[in-house]
């Protein structure tokens, strides 16, 4: 989210405060309460009006608590990147099927009626010329390998290595779809948390410039510290509006990978805990686990294998391939040249490729090659495995670290404020010292519900690089 309106502001007002000091010292009738820590589970749909002529809040309709559970499990129900992975799995299955039809029997039954001139024969088109009867017959044949020496067997295993990277694609894309779906949920989170601050920092700077407003008709303070004063509350306004269009546009993305069209009104729940236990701190053997778990490299695995039966079925196109035929059937209507009625025949086959122009040992080097090329890819993905779960541990134990430095920030911070209010209100300091605190305990909500919800976050990926 950026607030570099809310920032720059601050800074262009700055170096104008200290020409505060010389305003009147009297004491405000009713000092504003100091923020407290914002709570991460207020809900996003309690938008405060306030007296300030620009600030307007956009009320949205309570709906449906949605946990980060619930959130995955309406992912991987309705997310179409998993309905397409698993279509495209159930499809290669049937890529089994068909290497597998291969060294199953092959019949054919045929139905022939021929009316031919008498004494034709056919004399053109090859160097047989073979002589036609007229007749009506039926028949049946039946194809059968016997062996082509380990070819279509390894087209087979080659097949099923497809479908077995098949299955873990799918798996990765669960995994990839459950990550994204907790990315979006805290990143809600932290927008919904911060929108909460907003509208606190609103309507105290707006209490703050009612009192000082008062005290200006009153001539008991002056006019620059009224002006700075709605300064304040026109950039707390500005904050409400970034962090509403954030929480908006993080529920957009929300319902886009939960599967939906439409906009439903979710309540995020927030089972975040206050006191998160630290991460994991060996990382070597998180390394180790992703190794076994990770889905994508047991894909290119499977691919690694499927690549290598390729390249053994490939290879054994150079052998013979011996198979068997048979025929019979039936001819109740015939010339008179054709003296049976009914016809049978059965025999082998041996096919011995010789020469095909250098077909067969060009396609078993590209096979050798991609199979080469596919084990280069296992290792490579090994080394950005083993490269991004480091990097996730590392950020998930520095967000760990920041949270605790984050809730002592807030805790000056409030401190802070509270005496800026009360030194304020006694006249022991001017409007500067005051609205510099308010934008430190701003700064200091904000900054510790984003450590919260990037622990969390760095948690989520640290799950997903390892395939937890």
């Amino acid at each position: 989210m950026s607030y570099s309106r809310f920032l720059i502001a601050t800074v262009l007002v700055s170096p104008a405060l200290g020409f505060a000091q010389h305003a009147g010292r009297a004491a405000l009738p009713d000092s504003p309460p100091p923020l407290v820590t914002a709570r991460a589970s207020a809900d996003p749909g309690e938008q405060q009006q306030t007296s300030a002529p620009q600030t307007q809040s956009t009320p949205q309709t309570e709906g449906l608590k949605l946990t980060l559970a619930q959130a995955e499990h309406l992912a991987i129900e309705h997310n179409p990147r998993i309905g397409i992975a698993h279509l495209l799995q159930l499809a290669q299955v049937q890529v089994t099927r068909e290497a597998r039809a291969g060294e199953l029997p092959d019949a054919t039954a045929n139905l022939t009626a021929v009316s031919a001139h008498d004494n034709s024969r056919i004399t053109a088109g090859a160097l047989n010329n073979p002589i036609v009867y007229s007749r009506a017959a039926a028949g049946l044949t039946v194809r059968q390998l016997i062996t082509d020496f380990g070819r279509t067997s390894n087209l087979v295993r080659n097949s099923q290595s497809n479908a077995r990277a098949q299955l873990e694609t799918e798996r990765a894309t669960v995994a990839d779809i459950t990550l994204a779906v907790d990315q979006t949920f805290y990143r809600a989170l932290t927008a919904q948390s911060v929108v909460s601050v907003a509208q606190q920092t609103v309507r105290t700077r707006q209490a703050t410039g009612d009192q000082i407003g008062a005290l200006t008709s009153q001539k008991l303070r002056s006019t620059l510290d009224l002006s700075l004063a709605n300064v304040q509350v026109s950039q707390a306004q500005l904050l409400v509006l970034d962090a509403q269009n954030e929480l908006q546009s993080a529920m957009s993305a929300l319902d886009a990978i939960l599967g939906s069209e439409t906009n439903p009104p979710y309540e995020l729940v927030d089972e975040t805990p206050a006191d998160p236990p630290a991460p994991p701190a060996n990382t070597e053997d998180l390394v180790q686990l992703a190794y076994r778990a990770r889905p994508d490299l047991a894909t290119q695995n499977d691919r690694l294998t499927a690549a290598k039966q390729f390249a053994s079925a490939e290879h054994d196109l150079i052998h013979p391939t011996i198979s068997t035929l048979a025929t019979a059937g039936a001819t109740p209507i015939r010339a008179d040249q054709i003296q049976s009625s009914w016809y049978g025949a059965a025999g082998a086959n041996v096919s011995i490729p010789i020469f095909n122009g250098f077909e067969f040992a060009a396609r078993a080097k590209e096979a050798d090659l991609r199979a080469q090329a596919a084990a280069e890819q296992v290792r490579n993905l090994r080394e950005a495995i083993a490269r991004d779960v480091r990097i996730t541990v590392l950020n998930a134990q520095t967000a760990f670290q920041r949270i605790s430095v984050s809730k002592q920030l807030l805790d000056h911070a409030n401190t802070a404020m509270e005496l800026a209010q009360a030194r304020y209100k006694v006249g022991l300091s001017g409007i500067v010292d005051l609205t510099q605190a308010q934008l430190a305990q701003t700064e200091a909500q904000i900054s510790y519900a984003n450590a919260r919800y990037a622990f969390e976050t760095a948690l989520a990926e640290v799950r997903f690089q390892t395939g937890q």
